[in-house]
């Protein structure tokens, strides 16, 4: 449960209001076990601008998302000579659960021999 945590985005606030309470700032695992579906994929998250009004919706049939906020970024020079440093930008990676190999628990990430293997990931851009 994240409900009251820094980890809490089950409503919109921005990242940067609680990244300095999480350490280095997030790189962290998140269960998607809840939310609307559409097409067989669960909606995983929600990133707005508010300063472009651009939106992105990510979908995914993985149980998982790693939500990583450029943590060691420093100094990295981007196109047209822009310059990123840390927490600068953020990643949403749909997976599998970290360790899943060794927690029975969880679900599972063994592909065998002959076992088809598909996950999808629905990226939507939309404004505001």
């Amino acid at each position: 449960p994240v409900k009251g945590t820094p980890f809490d985005f089950t409503s919109e606030k921005r990242v940067g209001d609680t990244i300095n309470q999480v350490g280095l700032g997030y790189d962290h695992n998140y269960v998607l076990d809840c939310g609307e579906e559409k097409a067989g994929l669960r909606h995983a998250a929600k990133v707005r601008d508010p300063s472009s009004s651009r939106v992105l919706n990510l979908w995914t049939n993985a149980p998982g998302m790693q939500f990583y906020t450029a943590n060691y970024v420093d100094n990295v020079a981007g196109k047209g000579g822009s310059v990123y440093g840390k927490h600068a930008g953020l990643c949403l990676e749909t997976q599998g659960f970290p360790n899943a190999i060794n927690q029975s628990n969880f679900p599972s990430v063994v592909v065998r021999p002959g076992e088809k293997y598909q996950h999808s990931m629905l990226f939507e851009f939309s404004i505001e």
